[in-house]
């Protein structure tokens, strides 16, 4: 019996990532209900479902929908305000590290030339 040699298949280079502006673009382009737009929102009454024909039912529609975009839009500003602070934590640990490793340096490196040249 022979061996058969695995032929190694040559994929095709990756496209070039899209720019911002073509994905802006394709944001501005899409339906609301575009499943980006649809996955993570919170799931509606089936009474709130598709368009409402009475003008109270699309009242509280336009309500629950207003109600849903403000908590979210608060989440986001608590999420950028705790990412902002969490820089600034990373920021000043960065600093506190590079002084420590400053007095390490100074205090290690010219015991050890001594002892090297010793």
């Amino acid at each position: 019996m022979g061996s058969k040699a695995k032929k190694r298949v040559v994929l095709p280079t990756r496209p070039a990532p899209p720019t911002v502006e073509q994905i802006l673009e394709d944001v501005r382009w899409a339906s609301a209900e575009d499943p980006v737009f649809t996955a993570l929102a919170p799931e509606v009454s089936p009474g709130l479902s598709g368009r409402a024909e009475n003008p109270e039912d699309q009242r509280e529609q336009l309500y629950q929908q207003s109600w849903a975009y403000v908590a979210a839009n608060q989440r986001l500003q608590q999420a950028g305000d705790e990412l902002r602070q969490r820089c600034e934590d990373l920021r000043q640990a960065g600093q506190e590290l590079e002084r420590d490793i400053g007095q390490v340096k100074r205090v290690v490196l010219p015991g050890a030339a001594a002892a090297f040249l010793g």
